[in-house]
């Protein structure tokens, strides 16, 4: 099949047929990275009875390691790798700050690896960042074109991913969320409802503004990119936002927390950044624009309080 006359209009259209040409003919499976992770996790549970259209395979570490180039290549080319969705990170936040070489490893070499191993076999990227590449002075809900200023080394270590992906695999589609937390894995909201159950009293922050995401909402918004990709045969490469609907701080998370779990007997202040010194600076305002995503991909966002009570009602089984 030929996919060039000399005559643009005519290319064009051929290039378009051989888009859907290689759709259509490329086998659809698709890697799945940090499997054991909070959103890895809700993709496994997202997928199930979902189709069967596209065949998911899920890796973590010991499965496959992202930060070793060759085997990364070889696992994408071996198993003919369609898509990859990344939900592998480094996380942890205030030790990355003296854990520079791993974070940076695992958030932006391993992300390159991706991106390489990618474009070498014909592969799309789906990569999940971070509010944290911006720096948080901002008053309105940030979009996808807004400067990012990282400053955090997690933040940065992102952002950095973020840049050697689009450079290495243009052809991939960022997703940056915030303030994630699921039934799986360790997280603010699992933490505040054993705190809450163990003590009389805990004082959390309130001028830190954002808003929460449950991992399942986030698994279930990636999985409707893959149905939108393969019912249009066109991957919307770019910049996303996917947070959870509505705004709120983290001190009127935690008594949202209490009040979806029942638990009455904790009194919970309200204090200053200030107040509770971290090793790590937490962006101050981090709302996300979702605009784009919602109209790009037709997808339709929870609000946070009502994806949190989904949530706790889980974690109370």
């Amino acid at each position: 099949m030929a996919f060039f006359s000399g005559n643009k209009q005519a290319d064009d259209q051929d290039e378009t047929a051989k888009n859907t040409f290689i759709f259509q003919m490329y086998p659809k499976n698709v890697l799945v990275t940090g499997a054991n992770g909070q959103l890895g996790s809700e993709l496994k549970r997202a997928v199930v009875g979902h189709n069967d259209i596209l065949n998911f395979i899920f890796t973590d570490v010991a499965e496959l390691d992202i930060t070793n180039l060759q085997a990364v290549d070889e696992f994408v080319k071996n198993n003919k790798i369609r898509y990859i969705i990344n939900s592998a990170a480094y996380t942890a936040v205030d030790k990355a700050e003296d854990d520079i070489d791993l974070c940076y490893k695992i958030n932006r070499d391993a992300v390159r690896n991706l991106g390489i191993a990618a474009t070498n076999n014909q592969s799309k990227v789906i990569h999940v960042s971070t509010d944290y590449v911006f720096d948080g002075t901002g008053s309105r809900p940030y979009v996808e074109t807004d400067p990012v200023c990282p400053k955090s080394v997690y933040g940065k270590s992102k952002q950095e991913g973020e840049a050697v992906l689009l450079e290495t695999c243009p052809d991939s589609i960022v997703i940056r969320t915030a303030w994630l937390y699921s039934i799986y894995g360790n997280n603010f909201v699992k933490t505040m409802i054993k705190l809450g159950q163990e003590r009389d009293a805990l004082n959390v922050v309130a001028d830190q503004t954002g808003t929460p995401t449950n991992a399942a909402d986030l698994a279930k918004a990636i999985v409707r990119i893959l149905d939108y990709t393969e019912a249009n045969s066109h991957f919307e490469a770019g910049i996303y936002h996917y947070s959870n609907e509505g705004v709120t701080t983290w001190y009127d998370f935690t008594v949202a927390i209490h009040q979806a779990a029942g638990i009455t007997t904790c009194k919970v202040s309200s204090i200053t950044t200030d107040q509770y010194p971290t090793r790590a600076s937490r962006p101050q305002y981090s709302v996300l624009d979702k605009s784009k995503i919602k109209d790009t991909f037709g997808i339709t966002i929870p609000e946070w309080e009502d994806s949190l009570k989904v949530c706790v009602a889980e974690l109370l089984k």
